[in-house]
């Protein structure tokens, strides 16, 4: 028991060790795709940035996540209704050019570095398998387990990120497709039923194997194209 509960705290410490810096890089994008889009305040405020710091938040970047981690560790049934998240990007609407067009884009552009960053992070497994091939198994080894994790931590923040679900990314895509009133996803938003129905959603079968199958098939796909 003592040796599969370190190996479990080793796995939940190297998750959230791949976690902050993909999520840096999805924060960013949302702001950087903002200032392009004529909106500053993001850009004001630093979030322009790939410093963690800026885009952590003390209660969904640090504190839910270790303790949906340690949960699971634990083997409880309450870690998968935990969740996390970074600090929201601010837009301010009324900055944009075409703001139900650029909202569309500066939420698309999370979830759209994500996977960049999954099809970089497959050739860092292509390097650890040349890397046991010349000889440097251990080496190589690690390498590829962290080339892995990487590419998979990216595609579930892709994924979860494109559930068309308050606040998440998914849902400016779609409220914009439909034009629907954003006085009623502010509404939604600040009444606390966004994170009821974010909660309830990865905990329906369907949505869950959703994800999977959209990561599994992604992976695989990008594993074609190394040739692994």
């Amino acid at each position: 028991m003592g040796s599969f509960t370190a190996a479990a705290l080793l796995e939940g410490l190297l998750f959230y060790l791949c976690f902050i810096p993909l999520l840096t890089f999805h924060e960013f994008a949302h702001a950087w795709t903002a200032s392009k889009c004529g909106d500053d305040t993001a850009k004001d405020l630093g979030r322009v940035s790939l410093n963690p710091i800026v885009h952590m938040e003390v209660i969904g970047t640090v504190v839910l996540p270790w303790l949906g981690i340690l949960l699971s560790i634990g083997g409880s049934g309450l870690a998968s209704f935990i969740v996390g998240w970074g600090k929201p990007v601010p837009v301010d609407l009324s900055n944009l050019r075409n703001p139900r067009r650029d909202d569309s884009l500066i939420a698309a552009a999370g979830p759209a570095m994500n996977i960049l960053l999954a099809v970089l992070c497959m050739g860092i497994v292509r390097i650890g398998l040349m890397m046991k091939s010349y000889g440097l198994h251990d080496s190589g080894e690690i390498i590829m387990m962290l080339g892995a994790k990487l590419v998979f931590v990216n595609l579930l923040l892709a994924f979860f990120n494109l559930l068309p679900i308050p606040p998440l990314d998914g849902s400016h895509i779609v409220w914009n497709a439909l034009r629907l009133s954003y006085e009623l996803y502010i509404r939604i938003v600040h009444s606390g039923m966004s994170l009821i129905l974010v909660i309830a959603a990865i905990n329906i079968p369907g949505v869950r194997e959703f994800l999977g199958e959209a990561i599994r098939t992604t992976t695989l796909l990008l594993a074609r194209m190394y040739g692994i």
